[in-house]
């Protein structure tokens, strides 16, 4: 009777555990029945707007409408949202005024009239210095009066329109070395530089024939002083990424030119401070007559360069001093100075503990040990310069270059790769970061890397239905604000695009160099301030969670989303993740800028707390009227 009893028992929950799942499911249909039904999709509107400065009608424009969620999100009823920033609910209706024309090329941190303010020893004076915060623009930046649609890739590899960047100075100044033409209407970049008359291509088979750069061992570059960003354009079908910057001088908009032509880069200079890269970085690092003093300062800037490459990694020159017997009379610099300064480059690489690797004909090729374990000991021969000590390696955010070696993380043995061995490329993309496999990196695991990747294959399937299909080249230059593990530039690695990966530099945990453990490349940056990079240079940009991240902090919602608004592309379009207070008070600024912008379910449905929020910047441009006079 016992056992009867009890099998009774059993029987009599396992049925209430049915009711009770039955009801549930059956409330939840009820629910989202009802939920569709009073709130049907709302036909797609074209987001192409006519603003009240000029649109020239010479230019067609075929801009790509945006997906609508089918449920209309009612922010009122559910969530009661109040926004307690008096600034933006006075001014919800007010339109920000678009700048003067003068500013179409603003660059807010590399600002020349303010750059002169400041010390020229070791390009203090181009080195970044923002404005304070009576100086911001709260204005929009205007586009050139003919601005049209880039090139998509890979044909704006090699064009641009004149009209988006009306600068002739460098097909005349390099007119003999090939760097850019004129014809008609557009630029054409022939993929010339000064070291490679006979273009790009030709001088990377030189590398090639020196070191193996199609088995995947090479992936990430960096080329300091890149003119127009060519040897780093075409690297790109080599499966070889290469992070491009020069600082903004007197060659006007060589940065410009480069994300214009859909290439990664930024504006930046070896000055006094790191470069914004983590340490151990890079495989390849790169200067073709890049006019960088690398002896001077105590070999400061090599040594820098040995902080960003990878153990194993290679630095590749090219021009003055290399090969000076052929070139001195052209260089108009007397032999013995060449000689003087290629003696103490090789010193200083010496005193790395780099190898020599080859020498032929314009190129030097050195390589960095794949440890220290020898190159400790060689510190009772070379005293200087000495190993650092108590200093992370990572830490670049306006943060002064010393003149110490970076220590590698130590080995057992003369064989063992420091920090870890990487896949080839593309194995590396999806492959467990060393960083994150031994732990470097607190708080997060292998489990979380695992589950990130899996999480952004079903972020980036939902996207594909907002947005346009990314395959088409709609999108080319994409940035992710928040980038975490770099899960986004993973999902999208199949599509032609390249993503600049920023993690803030005051982020609780720096992942900057896993993602460059995955062969992505990225920065760090201080979203209070501006990027460094002109306007309109990027496609596509992705915010999650940067708003709370900074929504405690010294600058408010209206500085970031300007900046956004500076850097996108006219008719580029930002997704921005985040909990729905957040995106409501977003959303009344974005309703100020020209964008027209929707907020959309969570992927995983409405029930998730966090919303996307989906804007299109329209296109729009300054009156002809206000061109500056040449």
């Amino acid at each position: 009777m016992a056992k009867d009893h009890g099998l009774e028992s059993k029987r009599k929950r396992l049925t209430w555990i049915l009711g009770v799942t039955g009801l549930c499911i059956l409330f939840y249909t009820m629910g989202s029945w009802q939920n569709t039904t009073n709130n049907p999709p709302k036909p797609q509107s074209d987001i192409k707007t006519k603003s009240d400065c000029e649109t020239p009608a010479t230019t067609t424009k075929n801009i790509d409408n945006l997906t609508s969620s089918p449920i209309k999100l009612d922010f009122e009823s559910h969530h009661q949202i109040q926004i307690s920033d008096e600034s933006l609910t006075s001014s919800r209706d007010e339109l920000f005024p678009p700048c003067e024309m003068s500013y179409s090329e603003y660059t807010p941190c590399q600002y020349p009239p303010r750059g002169r303010k400041f010390d020229r020893e070791m390009l203090r004076y181009r080195e970044r210095h923002c404005p304070a915060k009576e100086e911001l623009l709260f204005c929009l930046i205007p586009a050139p009066p003919k601005y049209k649609t880039p090139f998509k890739w890979p044909e704006s590899r090699d064009y641009a329109w004149y009209d988006n960047i009306p600068h002739k100075e460098l097909s005349i100044e390099k007119a003999v070395q090939h760097w850019i033409q004129v014809e008609g209407e557009r630029f054409r970049f022939p993929g010339g530089g000064t070291m490679f008359p006979l273009g790009a291509d030709v001088y990377i088979d030189d590398i090639d024939r020196l070191v193996p750069l199609g088995d995947g061992n090479i992936r990430t570059a960096i080329d300091t002083g890149c003119g127009v960003a060519s040897w780093g354009a075409y690297l790109l079908k080599r499966d070889i990424l290469a992070m491009s910057f020069a600082p903004r001088d007197t060659h006007e908009a060589q940065v410009q030119f480069a994300l214009e032509r859909g290439v990664p880069a930024m504006i930046g200079v070896m000055g006094s401070q790191r470069l914004p890269y983590p340490a151990r970085a890079f495989d390849m690092a790169h200067c073709s007559r890049c006019l960088i003093p690398w002896f001077q300062y105590d070999g400061l800037y090599l040594i820098e360069v040995d902080r960003v490459l990878r153990p194993g990694g290679y630095w590749i020159l090219s021009g003055p001093p290399i090969n000076w017997k052929k070139y001195w009379k052209g260089w108009e610099r007397s032999q013995q100075d060449l000689k003087q300064e290629q003696d103490a480059i090789e010193d200083v690489a010496r005193r790395l503990c780099w190898k020599k690797v080859a020498e032929k004909n314009d190129l030097s090729i050195w390589q960095k040990p794949i440890n220290h374990f020898e190159c400790l000991q060689n510190r009772k021969v070379y005293k200087t310069p000495h190993m650092c000590k108590s200093d992370n390696p990572d830490a670049s955010w306006y943060k002064n270059m010393e003149t110490c070696i970076t220590p590698l993380p130590k080995v057992n043995g003369p064989d063992e790769v420091a920090g870890g061995a990487l896949e080839k490329w593309p194995d590396r993309a999806f492959a467990v970061p060393p960083r994150i496999s031994t732990g470097s990196i607190p708080g997060i695991t292998v489990e979380k890397f695992n589950e990130d990747n899996e999480a952004w294959k079903e972020r980036l399937g939902h996207y594909k239905q907002i947005i346009n299909p990314l395959a088409q080249g709609r999108y080319r230059n994409v940035m992710d604000m928040n980038a975490y593990l770099g899960g986004f530039a993973a999902a999208l690695v199949k599509y032609p695009v390249w993503v600049m990966n920023v993690v803030p530099s005051d982020s609780d945990r720096d992942t900057l160099g896993a993602i460059y453990e995955r062969g992505f490349v990225g920065t760090y940056q201080d979203w209070c301030e501006a990027f460094s990079t002109y306007p309109r240079t990027y496609d596509l940009i992705h915010a999650g969670g940067v708003f709370s991240l900074y929504q405690d902090s010294r600058c408010d919602v209206k500085i970031i989303l300007l900046e956004m608004d500076r850097i996108l592309r006219p008719e580029g379009t930002v997704i921005i993740r985040d909990t729905v207070d957040v995106l409501v008070k977003v959303q009344s600024v974005t309703s100020r800028m020209r964008w027209k912008s929707q907020i959309m379910d969570h992927e995983s449905g409405p029930f998730n707390p966090e919303k996307i929020l989906v804007a299109v910047k329209t296109y729009w441009t300054a009156k002809e009227q206000e061109l500056p006079k040449q």
